[in-house]
This record gives C-alpha cells, structure tokens and sequence, in this order.
C-alpha cells in the first residue's frame, strides 16, 4: 500500500508571526480602566459579614452600570458561564465616620452607588430590606458598606480616608 506524500507546507507570509516555542500567551499591552468600581466596608465586620455586605453592594453595580459587565466567559470544552465586571473591584475599609463622610461625599457627587446598613442582617429578603433602607432618615443610616462606581478621581475623592482592605 503506497502512501500518498504529505502536502508541503505553504510559505508563511512575512506579517504572520512565527509559532511560540512556548505554551505561554503573548503578553498584550496592559488595560487601563478610567473607571474605578470599589467597595468601602466599616471596618468593625465579622467575616462573614464583609463577604456578605461585598458581595450585596456589588450586585447593585452590574444592573445600573451595564459597560462594566464583559463578555460571558467559556472554557475550553465550550461550558458558558455568567459575565463578570470586566474590571477590577477594589474593596477598602474605614471607620463608621470614614463610611458616613464617604457617603455625604458619593452623594454630593451624585455617582452610581449602592448601600448596606446594619439593619440589612435582620432581614431576609429584597422587600424587607428595601423597607428598613426607607425607615430611615439618609443622615440615620447605620451604614456597614458602600459601593461606587465613576471616574478613578471622582471615586478616590469620595474614598478619602479609608484604606485597602488586608
């Protein structure tokens, strides 16, 4: 039985670059965001109560703010899975005065913002907590957790005081 000869391989094209020897991804320029997500926590939380509180606030963002939601991911055998921000969340933590001076500030600048008080642990559900958020006067909230979103100089301005999380 005669083999038939493999076809040769076309010349490759001078813009084409050449195959990696490695199985390492080419290192793209890096992506700048001029937008800054980030989450300020009262540093006063038990841990379950920041992952809590984070994963709360940043659930408010997606819905309002839809570009910062990327692409749906997928892996290699084709299994989809959800989208996520396309950048980076940064969570911080301060003081109950760091977090009401954050507040007055994210409100003064009227930015994309979400909120969890203190009251929100004895609730259990969308409706009641939006009900015990509108029990309270703005300058009464008890707040553990705040979220922004908006130009990286707007939200550091607003973020004044508080420090990244450990």
């Amino acid at each position: 039985m005669n083999a038939e000869p493999l076809p040769t391989e076309p010349a490759r094209v001078a813009a084409e670059p050449a195959p990696r020897a490695s199985s390492e991804p080419a290192r793209a320029e890096p992506v700048r965001f001029d937008t800054k997500i980030a989450v300020l926590l009262r540093e006063d939380l038990e841990p379950w109560q920041r992952l809590n509180v984070t994963a709360f606030l940043v659930s408010g963002i997606g819905p309002s703010v839809p570009e910062v939601i990327g692409e749906p991911y997928e892996d290699a055998d084709g299994t989809g899975y959800l989208p996520m921000f396309r950048q980076p969340v940064l969570v911080f933590q301060g003081t109950k005065e760091t977090l009401t001076a954050a507040h007055a500030r994210v409100l003064s600048r009227a930015l994309p913002r979400a909120l969890f008080t203190s009251d929100l642990f004895t609730t259990g559900n969308d409706r009641d907590n939006r009900a015990a958020v509108r029990a309270v006067p703005t300058a009464e909230l008890d707040l553990v957790g705040l979220a922004v979103y908006g130009p990286r100089n707007a939200v550091d301005k607003v973020l004044k005081g508080a420090r990244m999380h450990p």
